[in-house]
């Protein structure tokens, strides 16, 4: 059974090759990101010789990725071509569809690939089979209070004013949704963190003119083919408005969630045997073995 079309994967390429000429003037927010997911690595003592990073944004992960981990060679990868930077070995290819064989990479670096896809188990899966025993995947989705603002604020608009409602935004993955796609893709030692990371705007009309300098406007297939009614936008940015902190200025988070898992290998820490355990539940809970 194929995996349903929630994104529109040729339109979400079409903007990501249009906003690549635009992309500098707004990349804090990948950059950020980027750097954060980078940072994973430097707790660790292993080394990633071969490297993929999905999702280049113009050589952010490239950046970010330099001396760090052991890596020796890079591959960036992009959705559309124009999005990739004009250095090292580089590929425009879908996350749906991984040329890679099995077993030939160290580390996959996805810091702003995952969000868009639509059969993102499917994805998981051919990112642990293109890693060796023992490599790497790291990388992020968005949580359900990314953009909440803003989605509140259209929706309200469009019951206001009566008119169809329209899904604006993405849908996004809870922590714990995120933890369970990485066990069923097969990765070990799966772990899933969370930070909001808060961008404050003087002007409403701000974050929409980023979004589209990012390439990260609406790319559902369901979205609405007709354009926004003025009057919709007018009384969403006002709704915002509404919203402003003490100092005046709008906060619009973006709830990112981590990623890390490894590809099973026989050297990692394995859980004990069950029944292997030299005491039992019963005498670990007696009264003079506990505080209360």
């Amino acid at each position: 059974m194929s995996a349903p079309s929630i994104f529109d994967r040729r339109l979400s390429r079409t903007r990501r090759a249009r906003a690549a000429k635009t992309f500098s003037k707004a990349d804090f927010l990948w950059r950020e990101i980027t750097e954060r997911l980078a940072e994973r690595l430097d707790d660790l003592n292993q080394v990633f010789p071969t490297a993929l990073a999905l999702g280049s944004r113009g050589g952010l992960a490239r950046d970010a990725l330099g001396g760090r981990g052991g890596i020796q060679w890079l591959v960036e990868a992009d959705l559309a071509s124009e999005a990739l930077s004009d250095q090292g070995p580089r590929l425009a290819l879908d996350l749906e569809a991984l040329p890679f064989s099995g077993g030939s990479l160290d580390l996959v670096f996805s810091a702003g690939d995952l969000h868009l896809v639509n059969d993102l188990p499917g994805g998981l899966v051919q990112i642990r089979q293109a890693l060796r025993p023992d490599g790497l995947f790291l990388g992020i989705l968005f949580g359900p209070a990314t953009l909440a603002p803003l989605s509140q604020a259209l929706l309200k608009a469009e019951a206001e004013l009566n008119v169809p409602v329209s899904p604006h935004v993405s849908p996004f993955v809870d922590i714990r949704d995120a933890a369970a796609l990485l066990q069923r893709a097969g990765f070990a030692l799966p772990v899933a963190d969370t930070e909001i990371i808060t961008v404050r705007y003087n002007e409403p009309l701000r974050l929409l003119q980023d979004l589209r300098l990012m390439g990260e406007t609406s790319v559902l297939s369901e979205r609405s083919r007709y354009p926004m009614r003025r009057q919709v936008l007018l009384n969403a940015l006002a709704q915002l408005t509404k919203n402003t902190e003490d100092d005046g200025r709008i906060a619009v988070p973006f709830e990112v969630v981590f990623l890390a898992g490894w590809c099973p290998a026989s050297s990692q820490q394995q859980p004990a045997r069950r029944g292997s355990g030299s005491m039992s539940l019963a005498d670990a809970l007696k009264p003079d073995q506990h505080s209360s």
